[in-house]
């Protein structure tokens, strides 16, 4: 059940509207299921509607006109609850509808339990999935009600009468998640033929411009050379700038004016002070010297995106909530250096990810430097053709996405939990997608038998409870061409077996070897004189010498299956 609360003028206009079956069609049979003393007027009862609805009104008003002569009287004296049920709930009783709207208004403090003075209010109910609570904002006493926080404190009664009931249990946000579309909003972008609306569109388009600047400047100038955005800059007297303003070409008022919204209309992390913080926390990447090995800016993103779980299992809040809001900006930047056919999914990952890179808690962006350089490096650096470098990083993406499920949900962040299994859907589908070429690559330089043999042995000593699974999986031949070639530039295999699977438990993956093939990569992929993943710059002597993940449990819910 979600409520939506809002003030208004009229008490009479409320009321109107509350018991029309004319102009409202899906408004049947209204008439009342509560009120504050159990003997309203009801018009939907009555044989004079007409002059019952009169009485209604001024009963509720009585208070207010009193006050009014009092000059005590708030202008927006009337307060407007209306509850909806989930379509999949079962129809509830008068009586219970009656129960909930006591329990609501004793819980936003419009009439408390007990409280002889309480506010006047009815409950309507003209429909069988959702009631309307009006109420006069005026206490016996002449004073206006106390309902601060009137929003939170409805939801958090509602999700214990979602459990007392037995009623779908809402995902519940923590009032950081991005202004919906509204309704007149979703049916102009209807009519124009677009899939999503204006606000979301453009929200798109900046979170992708603030994934691919490095500097407040880089994301003006990114942003005033998109295609189909006006963009306005406000300006400091100094010259610095100040804010901005976003629409959309094809979106206009009805005298043809555009339809602007601020960077914070469009989410609250898309001010320009807050983009500033995370530019400011980017590390620089360095330059092309003669003589000196330029770090992979694809291989730093990997390493870096599969050390976030590790950041998520420590006690620093305010670090995990920046690492994680890196990685969704390391999402958004993706689908401009796939290939076409990936980018759909991966549009849809970055998109449903979006809500969970902000909670209450406040991000401290220094901690996510090393991500944020290495993933405007990689933007321009095109990744290798023959999609590795895609595949491996999808790997430590799709383990990174799990980590912060389980994050968000002990600290119960619902909206954020959600969104985070649905990411997991599209990201999935990419990564998929994504592994199939470069696995059967690999899978045609098959080593003679005897290596192969050789190989399958070091499985049954270091993973004795899955070996049989490897050797079973397609992608076993892409895991045995990978060990061969470790083993003759000097590695260990059994020693990087064990370590691959102590990073993630080879049970919760849907192909095992192919897991297995990203991981020994990285492990065997040449150091960089370069910090690692935002780790100390200590020289990386031998492989294996970088702290990996502790193994990370599942979250309910969510199924790893790579």
């Amino acid at each position: 059940m979600i409520p939506k609360i809002s003030s208004g003028k009229s008490t009479a206009g409320l009321i109107r509207y509350l018991f029309d079956t004319k102009r409202t069609k899906d408004h049947t049979d209204p008439h009342l299921v509560a009120s504050w003393d159990g003997f309203a007027p009801d018009p939907g009862r009555a044989d004079d509607f007409a002059a019952t609805k009169k009485l209604l009104v001024a009963d509720l008003d009585l208070h207010v006109k009193q006050a009014r002569r009092l000059n005590r009287a708030p202008e927006q004296h009337v307060w407007h609850c209306s509850i909806r049920a989930a379509k999949s709930d079962r129809h509830l009783s008068d009586e219970e509808w009656a129960d909930i709207a006591r329990r609501v208004v004793a819980a936003t403090g419009i009439a408390p339990d007990g409280d002889p003075d309480g506010c006047r209010w009815v409950a309507v109910r003209h429909a069988p999935d959702h009631i309307h609570i009006a109420a006069t904002k005026v206490r016996g006493d002449l004073s206006t009600a106390r309902h601060w926080n009137d929003y939170i404190n409805a939801n958090r009664e509602l999700a214990a009468v979602e459990k007392e009931y037995g009623l779908f249990r809402v995902a519940r946000g923590d009032r950081t998640a991005a202004k919906r579309p509204t309704r007149a909003e979703q049916e102009k972008a209807l009519r124009a033929g677009h899939d999503k609306p204006a606000r979301e569109r453009l929200r798109a388009t900046i979170r992708t411009a603030v994934a691919a600047a490095s500097s407040v400047e880089e994301f003006v100038h990114l942003l005033s050379h998109t295609d189909g955005v006006l963009v306005e800059i406000v300006y400091f007297p100094s010259g610095d700038v100040r804010g901005y303003k976003v629409a959309s070409e094809d979106t206009t008022t009805a005298d043809k004016q555009p339809v602007w919204f601020s960077g914070y209309d469009l989410a609250p992390d898309l001010s320009l002070p807050q983009i500033r913080k995370r530019l400011e926390n980017t590390d620089a990447q360095p330059t092309d010297q003669p003589g000196r090995h330029r770090p992979n800016p694809w291989h730093q993103a990997t390493a870096a995106t599969e050390r976030i779980p590790h950041h998520l299992d420590q006690t620093d809040d305010e670090a995990s909530q920046a690492h994680i809001a890196a990685f969704g900006e390391a999402l958004d930047a993706l689908p401009l250096v796939a290939p076409q056919d990936l980018r759909p999914q991966l549009r849809e990952a970055a998109t449903a990810f979006e809500r969970a890179t902000r909670s209450r808690i406040q991000a401290e962006h220094h901690h996510a430097r090393a991500l944020r350089g290495a993933v405007r490096a990689m933007l321009r650096e095109p990744a290798p053709k023959d999609g590795t470098a895609l595949a491996m990083l999808l790997d430590a993406a799709i383990l990174t996405v799990i980590a912060a499920a389980r994050w968000h949900q002990l600290r119960h962040h619902d909206q954020q939990v959600a969104a985070v299994h649905q990411t997991l859907v599209h990201l999935q589908a990419a990564y998929d997608q994504a592994a199939a070429a470069p696995v059967a690559a690999l899978a045609q330089r098959r080593p003679p038998q005897q290596t192969v043999d050789r190989h399958i042995r070091h499985l049954r000593q270091v993973v004795p409870d899955h070996a049989q699974q490897v050797v079973e999986d397609p992608a076993f031949d892409a895991l045995a061409v990978t060990l061969a070639e470790a083993e003759a530039a000097g590695h260990d295999p059994a020693q990087l077996l064990q370590e691959a699977v102590d990073q993630l438990a080879l049970g919760d993956a849907d192909s095992p070897a192919r897991v297995l093939v990203w991981r020994i990569q990285r492990l065997t992929a040449t150091p960089t004189p370069s910090t690692r993943a935002g780790l100390a710059s200590a020289p990386h002597t031998s492989y294996g010498t970088t702290p990996q993940p502790a193994p990370l449990p599942l979250v309910a819910g969510v199924q790893h299956r790579r």
